[in-house]
């Protein structure tokens, strides 16, 4: 009668732990496919925040759907709810390198009329296929302004804190 009893109590307990393995914390990963809801902090090197979803709704995209840096999407991969990982992405997956044939220089009276171009300005621009850019103003002469096509964290190396909140 002991030994069926030391069985059946090995049986429960063997149980128990395969239940709460199975469920364990965070459930099952994140995968392709997935929608998924992430709280999130961007960095450069130099510790400085270029964007942060803290305080704000919660980022929400669709893994595999290409709605986000491959780097992000790479990092988000495989992750659990309540995880938190920080992970830094290289320019390769994240905005490219810097492409110095996106910077062009054009004529002050190419300008929009009563403009006063600054550097650190943004402007939109359509270019010859029609789509719509951002473009920033990096330099400004008496007859020139020197306008960068560049995504602003173009070759550059980015660090992101992520947690994942939920998946879909």
């Amino acid at each position: 009668m002991r030994n069926k009893r030391i069985i059946m109590l090995g049986v429960l307990l063997a149980g128990v732990i395969l239940v709460s393995g199975c469920a364990g914390p965070g459930g099952p990963p994140a995968g392709e496919g997935n929608t998924v809801h992430v709280q999130y902090t961007g960095k450069l090197k130099d510790g400085s925040i270029f964007d942060t979803s803290v305080g704000k709704d919660p980022l929400e995209f669709t893994l595999g759907a290409g709605q986000m840096i491959p780097g992000f999407e790479k990092a988000v991969l495989g992750m659990k709810v309540g995880e938190t990982r920080t992970v830094t992405i290289l320019s390769a997956d994240a905005y490219g390198p810097h492409n110095d044939e996106l910077i062009s220089e054009v004529s002050r009276s190419d300008m929009p009329e009563g403009m006063t171009p600054r550097v650190g300005q943004k402007l939109q621009a359509m270019a010859g296929d029609g789509r719509i850019s951002t473009v920033t103003i990096t330099a400004v002469t008496e007859t020139t302004v020197t306008i960068d096509a560049n995504h602003p964290l173009a070759g550059k190396d980015l660090i992101f804190e992520i947690k994942l909140l939920s998946i879909k």
